[in-house]
């Protein structure tokens, strides 16, 4: 049960390095190097024995647009019954890794992941120069977004 100890290190990474977040936040500094670099993690057999899609969702604690769209989140039903197919990741740091970034670093944004490792790019919000960006308006859109991740990863399986 390798996989297992992995997800136990791989969720034990992000709660440290979230406490870690809210410290290093304090004192605005720029060593970036405490916070794990998630695909190299993720490609050492996080989870591909669920072949559940990745949602990662960025935000920050401070920020009232991030509270506002985990508010709605929270309370649309429909999105809290898809969620449980998607292994759901709150970020609460900044993430060094480009990848997690393609355009840029703002919060919240909502980067969804296949098995394959991949940024969905093809998945994305409303506005044009934040791609991955939602505002709590926008909840109708994520949840169908949703919904695209899931049918994708099915005809693509």
């Amino acid at each position: 049960a390798m996989e297992k100890s992995y997800v136990a290190m791989f969720l034990l990474l992000i709660v440290i390095s979230c406490a870690l977040a809210k410290d290093a936040g304090k004192k605005d500094t720029k060593d970036t190097t405490a916070k794990p670099k998630l695909p190299q993690t993720l490609s050492r057999g996080l989870f591909f024995s669920s072949q559940k899609p990745l949602m990662i969702i960025h935000h920050l604690e401070d920020c009232p647009h991030s509270q506002a769209l985990k508010k709605v989140f929270a309370e649309h039903k429909e999105i809290q019954k898809l969620a449980e197919k998607f292994i759901l990741l709150n970020l609460v740091y900044e993430t060094t890794d480009k990848n997690l970034a393609p355009d840029g670093q703002y919060v919240p944004r909502v980067l969804f992941i296949d098995p394959s490792l991949t940024v969905r790019a093809d998945i994305t919000g409303r506005y044009s120069n934040r791609l991955y960006a939602y505002e709590p308006s926008d909840i109708s859109l994520l949840y169908s977004n949703m919904q695209k991740a899931l049918k994708l990863l099915k005809t693509e399986l």
